[in-house]
């Protein structure tokens, strides 16, 4: 007999917002959010999303919707779902579930997506001292390809994948979550000198009331309230999984998941049609609604088993991820390397996110020659195929950091040759990425070699 049609579990009507769903979406993670579904072990079943904005990004001719987006909405997850094995009982703190991506894509009528970089002064980014303005560029879907208006002569096969997944965390781990985060936001600046050199966004996203969505639980109740002043922004990855934007999660992936409540709490959202390793511009996959196909397995008392605690609690675990067997297939790339010297030539110790700096903006300044402008590199490397290294950690005090971009993604050879670039109008890629102003007063980091 013919397997059945996975079940819909969660659906998504992309004509209201995520408050007005049937089943109610949440944008924070906290064991008191109650399950919206059950589902059992073996079965294949349906989650539907919307963008990580909840569709507040739009498919026009304007990028002022990044500009002054509230990032304390996001992200908009669908869940949490409550596992249960075939005899009905649920998953049970210590074990491992188990989640395996069946199949996964953009909603039906809804095949477009979008990259982009936040203002400085509302979000930023990883090059935001670099790219200060907020920018936007549209991907039109063909099948398993993507190509933009915005950023013209490239074309590429997506491994879309969910940005986000994960089980919700125990009042334990929570507290955890957010009392290090805090010393983190209090002291960090202090004591961590990577914040002068990536000019970043806020050290941590703490708890906040201000733009929470907690699924079923009532806004303005008593038990609202306390969850919200208490609940984790999604915005990093934890020991729950979360938001650890793997891009090669996608067909046929598995997920081992540490369970902390009964039932598991499986919630997921962040759909990407593509990402960059590294996910370099924050808003940096090509974003979209999309959806999972899913099924779950338990592995009883899997976390002692198989995870082994890397801090003071049995609760300091990390997921383990079984990466599918469906990719795209490069067979050249151009390798872009990175050490950890700053722009200012000063030297950092070891800083692999120093030197990954350096890599991106030595790919960026590299490819402007053949007709990009910057801000359009800089999307494109945030949401291409590329794969980002660590190729040295080691060799003190250089940390060694490579970006390997397919050479074949491009309508032109991007390789060094004997002859000069070729330069004239006709290279000019137009339109350029949609743009704003930067209307704000902090310092901006310039290439002072190039504009020599």
């Amino acid at each position: 007999m013919a397997p059945q049609t996975p079940k819909l579990v969660l659906p998504i009507d992309l004509s209201k917002k995520p408050w007005e769903q049937k089943l109610p979406l949440h944008n924070r993670w906290h064991p008191e959010i109650p399950p919206v579904a059950d589902v059992n072990t073996g079965e294949v079943f349906r989650v539907e999303m919307v963008d990580w904005t909840g569709g507040t990004i739009k498919d026009d001719n304007s990028a002022l919707d990044l500009k002054h987006i509230d990032l304390s909405t996001v992200h908009y997850l669908s869940g949490p779902i409550r596992i249960m094995d075939s005899d009905g009982n649920p998953a049970k703190p210590g074990d491992l579930l188990v989640v395996e991506i069946c199949n996964l894509g953009p909603l039906p009528g809804d095949e477009w997506g979008y990259t982009g970089t936040f203002d400085r002064e509302n979000g930023g980014g990883f090059l935001t001292d670099h790219f200060p303005c907020a920018t936007k560029a549209i991907w039109h879907f063909e099948g398993i390809y993507a190509h933009s208006p915005q950023i013209p002569g490239v074309r590429f096969p997506g491994l879309t994948h969910p940005g986000i997944i994960g089980t919700a965390p125990s009042m334990e781990l929570l507290n955890i979550w957010n009392e290090r985060e805090r010393d983190l936001e209090e002291n960090g600046i202090q004591s961590f000198k990577l914040c002068e050199v990536l000019h970043s966004r806020p050290l941590a996203n703490l708890p906040a009331t201000k733009g929470s969505h907690l699924g079923k639980v009532q806004k303005g109740t008593a038990e609202w309230e306390k969850i919200a002043k208490e609940a984790a922004r999604t915005i990093p990855g934890r020991e729950n999984g979360g938001n650890c934007d793997i891009k090669n999660l996608s067909r046929g992936s598995k997920i081992y998941l540490p369970v902390f409540v009964e039932g598991a709490n499986l919630s997921t959202g962040d759909m990407h049609f593509s990402q960059g390793d590294g996910e370099v511009s924050f808003c940096g996959a090509i974003e979209m609604s999309g959806f999972l196909e899913l099924k779950c397995e338990i592995i009883r008392g899997g976390m002692k088993e198989y995870l082994t605690p890397m801090g003071p609690t049995p609760l300091h675990v990390n997921p383990i991820f079984e990466i599918g067997p469906v990719e795209p297939r490069f067979s050249e790339w151009l390798v872009f390397e990175g050490i950890s010297v700053d722009e200012s030539g000063r030297q950092h110790y070891l800083d692999a996110s120093v030197a990954y700096k350096r890599a991106v903006l030595n790919a960026i300044d590299y490819l402007s020659k053949f007709g990009y402008s910057k801000e359009q590199v800089y999307l494109l490397l945030s949401c291409c195929p590329c794969e980002g290294r660590i190729s040295g950690i080691v060799d003190a005090p250089n940390a060694v950091a490579t970006l390997a971009i397919p050479i074949a993604i491009f309508d032109q050879d991007i390789r060094p040759k004997n002859s000069k670039v070729p330069r004239g109008p006709r290279l000019i890629k137009k339109p350029d990425v949609l743009k704003c102003t930067y209307d704000g007063n902090l310092p901006t980091t310039r290439n002072l070699s190039a504009t020599q």
